[in-house]
């Protein structure tokens, strides 16, 4: 079997370098994500970066990294046999799709998952809301500032990361009492590692307040030299989502000339969020599928 490991804070440039070359790919291939959600581990195996997850608890093996993996997927597809799971590949982009039938011709059956696909925006489109595209964003943002005279931000950082772990436990509250049985138990373990391991992680976000009380909140980490990821946003007010999201995309632009994406992840198939993500007007999509084994008979 291949001698997956949990991933360390010590292994971070090592594995994100890997990361980075891969162009661009879904928020499942951030360090960040890697090392904050779950029950994710990795291995290095012939120079290429293999890793085994839980998803919907399932075992799942993301497409593998590097510059030729077909042994890794041959050591995959063997590893799950040793493990007695089906192989279960995520994470494919249309390229993947090709190379897994290309080397394993009508062995795997391919099925496209839209719940996973990641919301990519042009940084501009979200720092500006220029046109009539985003005509009800710019309005909904004006009465805001009408509606709160007093709004300041101000970076994540060591000295006010208690009141931002003050503001995350009051919407998870709040969030709670409003959909009684919700389950956060993931989300509130990778948000407290996140914020503990804010510096090493290279996280960086935003605190909003409102009359000199903490209101919204988001954090990110770098995806891709060119993309951004923004892994958490939380608002105790409704109508604070838009101007934290606007403010983010300007904080970065201006610290980071760079960036020219933002992903905004997926919306996990509920209709709420998808709806919430398709109105920002997403530049494109990163548009992802899974494999299976025909011979392991599995569903996803």
């Amino acid at each position: 079997m291949i001698e997956f490991q949990s991933l360390t804070l010590e292994q971070a440039d090592t594995v994100t370098g890997l990361l980075q070359c891969a162009g661009e790919r879904g928020c499942e291939y951030s360090f960040a994500n890697l090392y904050l959600w779950g029950r994710q581990k990795a291995a290095i195996h012939q120079g290429n970066l293999a890793l085994f997850s839980q998803f919907n608890r399932k075992s799942v093996y993301p497409f593998p990294l590097g510059k030729d993996v077909a042994a890794t997927l041959d050591a995959i597809i063997h590893d799950a046999a040793a493990r007695g799971i089906p192989c279960r590949i995520t994470g494919l982009l249309a390229a993947d799709c090709h190379i897994l039938e290309t080397l394993y011709p009508d062995r795997f059956r391919f099925h496209q998952d839209r719940d996973s696909w990641d919301y990519i925006y042009d940084i501009n489109d979200l720092a500006d809301l220029k046109g009539r595209k985003y005509q009800k964003k710019r309005n909904h943002i004006n009465r805001f500032y009408q509606d709160h005279p007093e709004v300041r931000w101000e970076p994540i950082d060591e000295g006010n990361l208690d009141i931002v772990t003050r503001l995350v436990a009051a919407w998870y509250e709040k969030r709670q009492a409003a959909v009684p049985g919700s389950d956060f138990h993931m989300e509130k373990a990778a948000i407290k590692k996140a914020l503990a391991n804010r510096r090493a992680l290279k996280m960086e976000g935003l605190l909003l307040y409102v009359n000199e009380e903490p209101t919204a909140m988001t954090m990110g980490s770098r995806l891709s030299e060119k993309t951004f990821d923004v892994h958490f946003e939380k608002a105790i007010l409704e109508d604070a989502y838009p101007v934290i999201n606007q403010l983010f995309a300007r904080y970065l632009r201006q610290a980071h000339p760079e960036l020219c994406w933002l992903d905004r992840e997926e919306d996990m198939g509920l209709e709420g969020l998808r709806k919430a993500k398709l109105s920002y007007c997403p530049h494109h999509m990163v548009e992802k599928s899974w494999a299976c084994l025909l011979e392991d008979g599995c569903e996803y």
